[in-house]
């Protein structure tokens, strides 16, 4: 087990320095920034004052090493925009996303795993068919239709939930859905097939044929047995939910780190950009370790030399 979280840790490091390189570099090919702060009629001293100021005087790998050493200190730069810590803008975006993300990961898992269950159990019943519509709407449902619709219905015409933006217990309802939707259709399908199988195996048979209640043989034995890889795709869904709430968060005006990543695309605010993507590839890979060293510690078949 050491050796095998050495060399996620190994893994994480690299993963971290290739994601910043490639946001690093692509900020660079996407223009240069003097331009939307300067204009055609700005003098050749002005913008090469400005360029020294920014550090853009210098070869690309010194301007990236000169960043990777201040991001290790947390210093990610000045905002292109607002002139303001980088570092300071985006940490104050985090809770919202962590908050986003949270509360879609509570909707999959209150209604995919139970949703899913039900339909392994009573498989060929309209519970199997009410999981799989479920499943399947999910998953071929576009993020951002499926926000504009819920708005539109649910806030505009019935008036029930805020239209967006962040506030109240209210405000996380309908991003909360849109966001955890396709994350609860994957558990449907995921759990739903594992109890199947888990279902069709001879232990069970044995249980059931020694007179074990229907419960005790569905959560102890089925469910327990069948957990295994919907833990796997639980981890692997919240660092999802955390990095991939882009869209959710522009539909619903959601002040998170996917819209100030987006923002900052637009402004070419690249080092807004670069900080981003690295905190955003930290809390990825982060939760991808505590995933792996998890499905270890729970499943005794599994062993890392």
């Amino acid at each position: 087990m050491t050796r095998f979280l050495v060399r996620r840790l190994i893994y994480l490091v690299v993963v971290i320095l290739i994601a910043t390189v490639l946001v690093f570099t692509l900020s660079r090919l996407s223009g240069d920034p003097r331009a939307l702060f300067l204009s055609e009629y700005t003098s050749q001293a002005d913008w090469d004052a400005w360029g020294r100021e920014m550090g853009l005087d210098k070869p690309y790998v010194f301007q990236y090493a000169i960043w990777l050493g201040k991001a290790v200190r947390g210093d990610f730069g000045v905002s292109l925009r607002d002139q303001t810590p980088a570092f300071g803008v985006i940490v104050s975006r985090i809770p919202a996303t962590l908050q986003l993300a949270l509360g879609a990961f509570v909707f999959a898992l209150v209604t995919g795993i139970p949703l899913g269950v039900l339909s392994a159990v009573k498989r060929g019943s309209a519970w199997d068919y009410i999981g799989r519509i479920f499943a399947l709407l999910g998953q071929s449902m576009p993020a951002f239709w499926l926000g504009i619709m819920l708005i539109l219905v649910l806030a505009v015409q019935l008036d029930w939930f805020p239209t967006g933006r962040r506030g109240g217990i209210t405000h996380f309802i309908l991003p909360s859905i849109t966001l955890g939707w396709g994350a609860a259709a994957g558990f449907v399908r995921l759990i739903r097939s594992s109890m199947l199988e888990i279902l069709d195996s001879e232990y069970i048979k044995f249980a059931r044929s020694k007179g074990v209640g229907g419960p005790t043989i569905i959560w102890k034995h089925a469910f327990k047995n069948a957990a295994i890889a919907p833990l796997t795709f639980a981890g692997l869904l919240l660092a999802g939910l955390i990095t991939g709430a882009v869209v959710t968060e522009t539909v619903f005006a959601w002040p998170g780190l996917g819209r100030l990543g987006v923002d900052a695309v637009f402004n070419n605010d690249f080092p807004i950009m670069a900080g981003v993507v690295l905190i955003v590839s930290v809390m990825y890979v982060g939760v991808n370790l505590v995933v792996d060293v998890a499905y270890a510690l729970i499943d005794p078949r599994i062993r890392y030399g």
